[in-house]
């Protein structure tokens, strides 16, 4: 080190060395899965966005919740009767054998798959439907503490989408089969389009089981708009996290001053090196995270009965419970994006091929009370007018049956709700036919949903662009307006 650049160092940074630090942080903050998050830029120093939204918005955040493998939309927010009442007859033999003509089908871009003679057979329905809140909207006995939030929710039952496997969980995230390639996902376009509210934390968090595949959000917008993944473990919550090194705070918040230091004296010779800013902020940033993410999902400070309510006293409840209270507890301190996956396995544990109705009152007993208690805990708190809560599966399940007690995956029509953030509760848009086959009425693409979510946050989707990329006009969405308040 020149001797020129020893005198802006304090004595505890000289006795530091440039192995020392390397050995500390490049195998702590800086390594494994933070590595993209050190070569993010700022927000606002990426050329094509703002950072500002493009109007007045009505909420500042989004909680993300996805059901992965298949929730049965029948079986869960659009009861249908008519697939009980003519259980074990082919749909031919219903009064809405057209459902399946290829000329229907063509029209929602699903190419049909073969449909054998059993899964045509109609198959009753696996649980009853009990009208909840004022509002009287029928929620399935597998979501009873859901039900009870319903005059909170926007239920939409005319979703569509256009891959009939489990690709349609990227699909839903990004509005693109897996045919047409990846590209970057919902929240890391509104991460794009949004700057951060915090300074201390990521913009983008996901947290909950993972894609069996590495996918990453931002794709063509670089690494800086990918999702931090999280653990619920305040001892671990970011992989590689820690200093390699036990090093005391005092001697971390040298190394950190030591090195913004020397960057600073290289800025200084090199102002037009907008890159070397951009990597000093990451490290602060960096450093931030260390303390304020354990912070914030440490739950010591929260009551008991906060504790019962997110379902955290009861080993069912408990894993999903801990990541919604965490959710809660990142969309209070603003963080924008907040994205929970629940269905572990390589398709994801909804996918009820068989056995339907053990399968959902499982999955369901997991995520029904905590997601009642986000719901419940937002209101009280006042975070649901700014806060939208999604709640989504990729597709939904067929009438018909499958091996016997099952259903099989159905992207013609399904199901998703939405709550808070300035949407409209205790109401129900768009509808499926009456066995629940096609999005008949106001049917939506998956993109409208991420449109909807863009309005509420005062972002304009057509302006969410970058050059080079071509984005499709049904990339875009178009806002369902009738759920919005």
């Amino acid at each position: 080190m020149n001797s020129d650049r020893r005198q802006y160092l304090t004595p505890l940074e000289r006795q530091l060395n440039r192995r020392s630090f390397l050995a500390s942080t490049g195998s702590g903050i800086v390594g494994g899965s933070l590595a993209t998050l050190m070569q993010r830029q700022s927000l606002a120093e990426h050329p094509a966005i703002t950072g500002q939204p493009n109007f007045q918005p009505k909420a500042k955040n989004v909680i993300w919740l996805f059901m992965r493998g298949g929730i049965s939309h029948i079986e869960s927010f659009d009861p249908k009767p008519a697939v009980t009442k003519y259980a074990g007859k082919s749909i031919s033999e219903t009064p809405w054998k057209s459902v399946q003509d290829p000329k229907r089908l063509k029209k929602l871009r699903v190419v049909a798959t073969n449909q054998d003679t059993q899964r045509n057979k109609l198959y009753e329905l696996q649980v009853g439907f009990k009208k909840y809140g004022q509002s009287g909207i029928e929620v399935s006995n597998f979501f009873p503490n859901i039900g009870s939030c319903i005059d909170d929710i926007a239920v939409v039952r005319s979703m569509w989408t256009t891959d009939d496997n489990h690709g349609a969980q990227y699909q839903f995230e990004s509005g693109r089969h897996n045919v047409d390639g990846f590209y970057p996902t919902i929240g890391a376009w509104i991460t794009y389009g949004l700057d951060s509210l915090n300074s201390h934390l990521p913009a983008f968090i996901k947290m909950g089981v993972k894609y069996p595949q590495v996918v990453n959000d931002g794709n063509y917008l670089g690494p800086a708009f990918d999702a931090v993944r999280l653990n619920v473990d305040p001892n671990n919550p970011l992989p590689y996290a820690k200093p390699e090194l036990d090093l005391s705070t005092a001697e971390q918040q040298a190394q950190f001053g030591l090195i913004r230091r020397l960057n600073q004296i290289r800025a200084a010779q090199h102002p037009e090196d907008s890159a070397l800013s951009a990597r000093i902020k990451s490290y602060e940033l960096a450093y931030r995270m260390q303390t304020s993410v354990p912070e914030v999902i440490n739950f010591d400070d929260e009551t008991l009965a906060m504790h019962q309510m997110y379902g955290l006293d009861n080993d069912v409840t408990k894993e999903f419970g801990q990541q919604l209270l965490a959710a809660r507890r990142f969309v209070e301190k603003g963080v924008r994006f907040v994205k929970i996956m629940h269905g572990p396995g390589a398709a994801g544990a909804w996918d009820a091929h068989g056995g339907l109705k053990a399968n959902h009152t499982k999955l369901a007993a997991q995520v029904d009370k905590p997601i009642a208690g986000l719901l419940k805990d937002l209101k009280q708190r006042g975070l649901l007018d700014e806060t939208i809560v999604v709640f989504a599966t990729e597709f939904g399940r067929t009438p018909g049956s499958q091996g016997g007690n099952g259903r099989d995956h159905h992207p013609f029509g399904f199901s998703v709700w939405l709550a808070g953030g300035g949407l409209k509760g205790g109401v129900v848009h768009g509808a499926t036919d009456e066995i629940g086959f096609h999005a008949e009425e106001d049917p939506h693409y998956v993109t409208d949903i991420h449109a909807t979510l863009c309005k509420q946050l005062g972002l304009e989707s057509h302006q969410l662009n970058v050059p080079g990329h071509q984005r499709l006009e049904l990339d875009y969405g178009t806002p369902i307006d009738a759920i919005i308040a």
